[in-house]
């Protein structure tokens, strides 16, 4: 049987990722009732991480403790990859003590090539293309919050980066519309937007995105290794902030979100991110518990 990794949304079908959003929401209420449920007893999960993290760290080591699993931290320094093994060598080792991997890195071919060697399921935890589970969150934080997010508009405002094409990868698997709002030359991966004309609308004015939307979300401008991009990035995005008057455009009930570390008078202004409309807490949260569904999936025989 073929090992079913998650480097991408399309690697489970739209019947898949809905009924693990289901099961995220499920677990979720398990989790809050108190109740043990431990799935993956003894299994251990190795977490390989190139790029600093909070929420991504703490989310996958707290599911596989609840679960009843372990989980352990790996990186370059405290590895032998620091000193030059190759990801091939390293994925077939780690694959046959490990019961599942998951990988945060710069580069999505440094994933592709720990699943290509892997005896078990490779997670993608965030590369410089994709992050996700970071989606997995937020389409349940959306659907506690409104419902189904099928047939529903979505304002991407800020850098058409991982989490922009994660959003283009949802909206198609989802099913609603993306209007996404970048200043020119930071536009999403051409390559990505081919064939979404269907779902995907851009834009260089995030009020022509954002009007009407039932959902709004930006990222910070600049992301993990582009530190000394950040006064360009500030000059070039200063229009793009989300703040008060932009987010009065959209629909009264739209929901704010962000995948944090927030910058609040960058790309969003604390009354946003602090106020009624957003759902950031919630979001960051659903970390845990959608991963704990997808890691059951995953890793449960």
């Amino acid at each position: 049987m073929a090992i079913k990794h998650f480097l991408t949304l399309f690697d489970l079908s739209t019947q898949e990722l809905d009924h693990l959003i289901q099961r995220a929401i499920e677990l979720k209420m398990l989790q809050k009732s108190r109740e043990i449920y431990e799935p993956l007893k003894n299994k251990v999960l190795g977490m390989f991480f190139e790029k600093s993290s909070t929420r991504t760290r703490v989310s996958f080591e707290v599911a596989m403790t609840q679960f009843g699993g372990s989980a352990i931290f790996l990186s370059p320094r405290d590895t032998q990859l620091g000193r030059g093994e190759s990801i091939e060598d390293t994925a077939r080792v780690l694959s046959r003590m490990i019961d599942g991997l998951m990988v945060r890195t710069f580069s999505h071919t440094t994933l592709e090539c720990f699943a290509a060697y892997s005896q078990v399921p490779v997670i993608n935890a965030l590369t410089d293309l994709y992050h996700p589970c970071q989606l997995l969150a937020d389409i349940q934080t959306y659907t506690e919050h409104r419902g189904s997010i099928q047939g529903q508009t979505v304002a991407w405002v800020g850098d058409g980066n991982n989490m922009c094409h994660s959003y283009i990868s949802a909206a198609q698997q989802f099913g609603f519309k993306l209007h996404i709002a970048t200043p020119i030359g930071y536009e999403p991966n051409a390559d990505l937007l081919k064939n979404t004309e269907k779902y995907i609308q851009l834009t260089s004015d995030p009020k022509e995105a954002v009007a009407n939307a039932n959902l709004v979300v930006t990222d910070s401008w600049a992301s993990m290794g582009q530190e000394q991009e950040k006064e360009q990035r500030s000059s070039d995005f200063k229009n793009y902030q989300v703040n008060r008057k932009l987010i009065a455009l959209a629909k009264k009930d739209a929901l704010f979100m962000h995948c944090l570390p927030a910058y609040r008078g960058k790309e969003v202004t604390a009354d946003v991110i602090d106020g009624n409309q957003s759902v950031v807490w919630d979001e960051a949260e659903n970390r845990l518990h959608a991963q704990k569904a997808l890691l059951e999936k995953l890793m449960v025989n």
